[in-house]
């Protein structure tokens, strides 16, 4: 099996479970919140486990405090995983309106140039979508979800256009296809 196809072939099977995620977004949205609260109390203990060890006395005292708050919220997650998935969303939603503000702020130094109305539209839709997700909180227990299966979607029809890209540089004879150079 060529390399292109095997990148074409992990692209539509990212596209599926893209399309799983974003069918079953609640379970997704859980799922997601669980493997952070097991991800956090697998650092959190790492970082305390560090701190009994640091030999300084301040950054001791902080890194075994870090470390028991961030175990203590990956607990809370695997304890209660709607709540652990509106919180993750609730910060997914800040983030995207921040970004929103942003993008805004730097169209005003972006004005008169091709990109100041991309600026415009996209800070704008972002803004758009964070204040319907603060204004429809049904949406956090999906959100995560559809998140993921954009993006595995996305990613997907990268790896498909990637592979591609390689199959037609292997039958022009160069096998491996990834000096942008010669494109």
């Amino acid at each position: 099996m060529s390399d292109s196809l095997k990148w074409m072939l992990l692209g539509g099977l990212s596209i599926v479970f893209g399309l799983l995620a974003l069918n079953f977004a609640m379970l997704t949205s859980l799922s997601v919140t669980l493997v952070v609260g097991a991800m956090f109390v697998v650092a959190g203990v790492a970082q305390a486990v560090a701190g009994f060890r640091d030999d300084s006395g301040g950054s001791k005292a902080w890194a075994i405090g870090l470390g028991v708050v961030m175990a203590l919220l990956g607990l809370s997650f695997l304890i209660n995983p709607f709540a652990g998935t509106i919180s993750l969303s609730i910060l997914v939603t800040a983030f995207i309106g921040a970004s929103g503000v942003l993008r805004l702020m730097h169209a005003r130094e972006a004005r008169g140039t091709p990109t100041f109305w991309m600026m415009i539209v996209t800070g704008l839709v972002s803004l758009a979508l964070a204040v319907f997700i603060m204004v429809n909180p049904q949406v956090t227990l999906v959100l995560l979800g559809i998140v993921l299966g954009v993006e595995l979607i996305v990613n997907g029809a990268a790896l498909i256009a990637w592979g591609w890209h390689r199959r037609t540089r292997e039958r022009r004879g160069d096998p491996h296809g990834s000096d942008p150079r010669t494109v």
